[in-house]
């Protein structure tokens, strides 16, 4: 969580109400104790999407979206955890702490964004009633652009002079000074940063004006000049044409992203709407979050000559550590001399679309990449490439796709996944079952199981801690179930001494502490469960679900000291162990 205490998180989790955050953008009905709605996250005409307020948590049963309120923020409103945190406080008069010299920003206040756009509006103006506007417009009609396409992407102009936009706002030269549009003279005084440009502005995920971009028209350099950094303006993470692209379109399942302003507008002049464009940067890893909050794809589009593939490599390398299940990240490369904007006015929408749909995927391009660097036909120069892959492919997150790209690496090294993945110090892909009939759950992905599964006791006793917390009381002492290897215990154990702690913490606040570690969709798996139990029944079904836990946990050890004693003699004090738990009733469990 950052920067952002996690006490703060559990309070505002327990101020707000999901009910209302959800409703206030969509309308939910009342059905039960549970409010039901279609779900905002994908196309159906009978209502899955369901709110529970006792769990403050959210659930379509459709496509499997789920969360708590801060959840909820960032997958509707596509806001990254800080500002779902920053929206929800300000919702409920919660000013957000911040902690460390670092610590994010506080909000904004809302007058720069109102005079960000009075600023669009100026420039705006300028293209249509100014007597220099004739050679931008006439700019923009020689790239193809409509009125239309340039009206609602809200494109602009500023004529030369350094002082257009300081005479049109003489009250406001202190805060476009901080907003990056005036720029202070060392004498004293200001004048305009942007000047006989054309003029594109950069909106976030609301819409709200924070930025500009100017394309010169003159020789004056840089051809392209962006607003400097400001309290509401960060080139990093932001993304132009992505406010356009939502706006049009109600799904998205790809974004192509491209390096410039006038290759997202060409783009959507041929209908092309699913495009964004960095902001005169390389791709960052905070674009990329944005983009995978959006689609599940990322088409990067550059040109074919050794700067682009540069820029493609590290697009690449930021795109690595986020690369988990279900998500994409692609490659298109474009004919020498050629950008997006050229080549669909020359080609037309059909065969650029057919291009995209041709891309390189990222696994192609990463080994392509590196066995440029290497023989692969020689033994020597495939141990050479595996050596320049171990650190690619360590940023990538553990699960599936991790263990297809070692997968891959493996039938072109010619040596075993399971081999190259413990070479790569990555331990085995796949682990042989353990001997012996209870082997209970050994890794965490079975935790919640799959479809169908048995619910085992670790699962039960977890899923009805996310309905009720309060039954974290009658557990008893959590460390006696510690020590063995049942996966998820330690999961089970650590809940229960934060409940134990903190018993004010609702679902919302469990699951959020969770966001960040490797069982927190595990967690957020569990808290859709509904059991089928009376509520008067949850309390003897937890306790029930401990006791087979202690149970399980006695067995494993008594099986482990049978095992050990035949490889070797046990101490005395494993004897006297293995003698009382031997003596000990099969359906006693740890005390």
């Amino acid at each position: 969580m950052g920067l952002i205490p996690k006490e703060f998180i559990d309070e505002l989790l327990s101020r707000a109400d999901i009910v209302e955050v959800i409703d206030a953008r969509v309308p939910l009905k009342k059905s039960g104790r549970e409010y039901s709605a279609c779900c905002p996250f994908h196309e159906e005409k009978t209502p899955s999407f369901t709110v529970s307020p006792a769990k403050q948590f959210y659930h379509c049963f459709g496509c499997g979206a789920h969360g708590t309120a801060i959840g909820f923020l960032m997958e509707y409103e596509h806001l990254d955890f800080v500002e779902a945190v920053y929206e929800l406080a300000r919702a409920v008069g919660l000013t957000v702490p911040r902690t460390g010299v670092e610590a994010p920003a506080a909000p904004v206040d809302q007058d720069s964004y109102a005079l960000l756009q009075q600023a669009a509006e100026f420039y705006r103006k300028q293209l249509r009633e100014h007597a220099e506007a004739g050679r931008a417009v006439e700019y923009l009609k020689g790239r193809g652009l409509t009125g239309e396409i340039a009206a609602e992407y809200g494109v602009g102009y500023t004529p030369s002079g350094w002082s257009q936009l300081a005479q049109a706002f003489p009250a406001s030269h202190p805060a476009l000074v901080k907003l990056g549009l005036l720029v202070e003279k060392e004498s004293g005084g200001v004048y305009d940063r942007f000047r006989e440009r054309v003029m594109f502005p950069i909106h976030d995920q609301r819409g709200r004006v924070i930025g500009f971009g100017g394309r010169v028209l003159g020789k004056e350099e840089p051809k392209y000049l962006n607003s400097p950094e400001s309290p509401v303006f960060h080139k990093g993470r932001e993304l132009y044409g992505l406010y356009q692209a939502r706006k049009s379109l109600r799904k998205i399942e790809r974004l192509l992203v491209v390096e410039g302003y006038m290759d997202v507008l060409a783009l959507a002049q041929y209908g092309i709407r699913n495009v964004v464009a960095t902001l005169g940067t390389a791709t960052t890893r905070e674009h990329l979050e944005r983009i995978f909050r959006v689609a599940p794809e990322a088409v990067f589009c550059f040109d074919g000559d050794r700067a682009g593939r540069e820029a493609a490599w590290r697009a690449l390398e930021a795109a690595l550590p986020l690369m988990h299940e279900g998500r994409q990240a692609r490659f298109l490369f474009l004919p020498e001399g050629e950008d997006p904007d050229t080549l669909v006015r020359k080609e037309g929408r059909a065969a650029f679309e057919a291009r995209v749909g041709q891309t390189m995927p990222l696994s192609d391009f990463l080994y392509e990449g590196l066995a440029k660097q290497t023989d692969i036909k020689t033994m020597d120069g495939r141990a050479r490439l595996v050596e320049l892959s171990r650190a690619l492919l360590g940023r990538l997150p553990e699960g599936v796709y991790r263990h297809m790209m070692v997968t891959r690496l493996s039938e072109i090294v010619h040596i075993s996944a399971d081999i190259l993945s413990g070479l790569l110090g990555f331990g085995a892909a796949v682990k042989p079952p353990r001997s012996g009939k209870r082997q209970g759950i050994r890794r965490l992905d079975d935790l919640t199981g799959g479809a169908g599964a048995p619910m085992s006791p670790v699962r039960r006793a977890i899923a009805l801690l996310l309905q009720r917390p309060a039954l974290a009381k009658i557990a008893g002492e959590p460390r006696r179930l510690a020590g063995t290897e049942i996966a998820g215990v330690d999961i089970l154990v650590s809940l229960l001494e934060l409940l134990q702690a903190q018993p004010h913490l609702n679902t919302a606040a469990l699951l959020e502490r969770g966001r960040d570690l490797p069982h927190g969709r595990y967690l957020l798996k569990l808290a859709q469960w509904r059991p089928l139990l009376k509520e008067e029944e949850w309390q003897m079904e937890f306790l029930g679900a401990l006791a087979q836990i202690g149970r399980q946990g006695l067995e494993e050890r008594r099986e482990h000291l049978i095992s050990k004693s035949r490889i070797a003699p046990l101490s005395a004090e494993e004897k006297r162990e293995l003698a009382q738990l031997l003596s000990t009733p099969p359906d006693q469990g740890r005390g």
